[in-house]
């Protein structure tokens, strides 16, 4: 247990110590790192019950990782999606003042007639 114990521990402070030395990362890779840590914390976790936590952390640490970079690629796509329709919903909020202007101003010029 107590080597399961430093597996994680080592393979938590190495995916900060990565983490930290980039540039900011995507919602996709901060989705595979906390995959991979989690995989590998799990599995080493089930590993030690049969006496193999070395082995269930390399197996749960690669799973982790591309589920975990599947779910940050699904949160992605859908910031992407938030963020065009706060573009579209700007541009149409401009357009309707724009039109609103303009109904004035022709309502300006038939009361002068």
């Amino acid at each position: 247990m107590l080597r399961t114990l430093r597996l994680s521990s080592t393979l938590i402070i190495f995916l900060v110590v990565v983490s930290s030395c980039s540039a900011p990362i995507t919602t996709r890779e901060q989705g595979g790192l906390i995959g991979a840590g989690l995989g590998a914390g799990t599995g080493a976790i089930i590993g030690s019950t049969v006496g193999h936590a070395a082995a269930g952390a390399l197996i749960g640490g690669p799973v982790g990782l591309i589920a975990g970079a599947l779910i940050g690629d699904h949160l992605m796509g859908q910031e992407r999606r938030h963020q065009e329709q706060a573009l579209q919903s700007d541009e149409s909020a401009r357009e309707l003042e724009r039109l609103r202007r303009e109904n004035e101003r022709l309502r300006g010029e038939q009361i002068e007639r």
